[in-house]
């Protein structure tokens, strides 16, 4: 990783659920530095939706530390610093894209003329603005997370936290959020992204590939390729993942 400032440092993190005794992660050490793409890349329930909950401080660690910007997560005062999109989606939907809009905006503090163009700029970007007076109820499945990766970017954070976000999503208007999202990281933006998809991992700066709550490897999709003796990030994951089998 460059020598950019650290936007999120994980330390020793393990997160377990005493309910059950089930650990979902074990001993997590990472930074995600200003200014990259980082791409969170693994199965369903290999622990990367948890990991994003800790990020942002929803979740707490049972053991290590999580901080943002040098400050201990969770912290309720954090919040206005990310925008971040769930893998669920959570809209209002007897509201119009319109409405749900404004209502986060007031939530960052956005107002008169600089709330109206944001939320046109942001749906711009995911292709909603003729959709702007459509109740929710009537969008599928594919335009609300569209209108959810526009809130998280109404208020213009550093730091983007988005949780599969192009699931559901034609490739065409895929390969124009991804095309966003990287002029987002040219400007200095940093953004944390999952996905089980493995053709997004070519546009992240670094991946952490998870398997079973544990990260299998940290790099450039390039340096975990070339490891790993692979061609393609895909043969890497499941290279790395034969030990666990063995």
């Amino acid at each position: 990783m460059s020598s950019a400032p650290s936007v999120l440092q994980l330390t020793s993190v393990c997160r377990t659920f005493s309910s059950t005794g089930a650990v979902v992660l074990s001993d997590i050490n990472l930074t995600i530095g200003q200014g990259e793409i980082f791409g969170l890349l693994g199965p369903s329930g290999s622990g990367k939706t948890t990991l994003i909950k800790l990020m942002t401080g929803i979740d707490q660690a049972s053991a290590g530390t999580v901080e943002m910007l040098h400050t201990p997560l969770p912290n309720r005062a954090m919040m206005q610093q990310f925008g971040y999109m769930a893998q669920a989606d959570a809209l209002y939907s007897e509201l119009t894209a319109k409405e749900n809009m404004r209502f986060f905006a007031s939530l960052y503090g956005l107002k008169g003329k600089q709330r109206m163009r944001r939320i046109e700029e942001t749906l711009a970007i995911v292709d909603l603005l003729d959709h702007l007076h459509k109740p929710i109820a009537a969008y599928s499945g594919g335009m609300k997370r569209r209108l959810s990766l526009a809130i998280a970017l109404l208020h213009e954070p550093s730091l983007l936290i988005l949780d599969e976000p192009t699931v559901g999503i034609d490739p065409v208007l895929r390969q124009s959020i991804w095309q966003e999202l990287l002029a987002l990281r040219n400007s200095g933006v940093t953004i944390v992204v999952t996905t089980h998809v493995m053709d997004e991992a070519a546009h992240c700066d670094r991946l952490g590939l998870i398997r079973q709550g544990k990260l299998i490897a940290v790099d450039s999709p390039a340096a975990i390729i070339a490891a790993t003796n692979s061609t393609t990030i895909e043969e890497a994951f499941i290279t790395l993942g034969k030990g666990d089998r063995e």
